[in-house]
């Protein structure tokens, strides 16, 4: 009977209940608040910024597209130089015999090729023999 009483839960005090709730009533109101301020500004902002747009829009629109195409360019070079850092590491590891990933299948395959042109050569000759 002892373990029956001590899993079953033990009930919260009505004070504890009340002070969760008015907890939770002063934070949400006070959420709710700041979202319809947020709301009443992003009107406002959008009401007033409007006709400024509409009236800038030809100079803006020509400096947002060379702004995106100048972070563009900025982002490819760089983009473009990790790259090219990456691929000068590991021709270094290769080169040193540190063995980077990937170098094996690049044996592999330098193999296939000098015995594919060991095979063309020797057919070379034998064609050449023949006439």
């Amino acid at each position: 009977m002892a373990e029956l009483q001590r899993h079953q839960p033990q009930p919260t005090p009505t004070s504890h209940k009340v002070v969760k709730a008015a907890t939770a009533a002063t934070a949400g109101g006070s959420l709710l608040l700041l979202s319809g301020l947020t709301l009443a500004g992003t009107v406002i902002g959008i009401t007033v910024a409007t006709p400024l747009l509409v009236i800038f829009s030809p100079v803006l629109v020509p400096a947002m597209i060379t702004v995106c195409l100048l972070v563009a360019g900025f982002l490819a070079s760089g983009g473009f130089g990790v790259a090219a850092v990456t691929v000068l590491s590991w021709m270094y590891k290769y080169l040193t015999g540190r063995q980077p990933p990937g170098a094996d299948q690049l044996d592999q395959a330098r193999m296939k090729l000098a015995s594919k042109a060991r095979e063309m050569k020797d057919k070379a000759e034998q064609f050449g023999q023949q006439t």
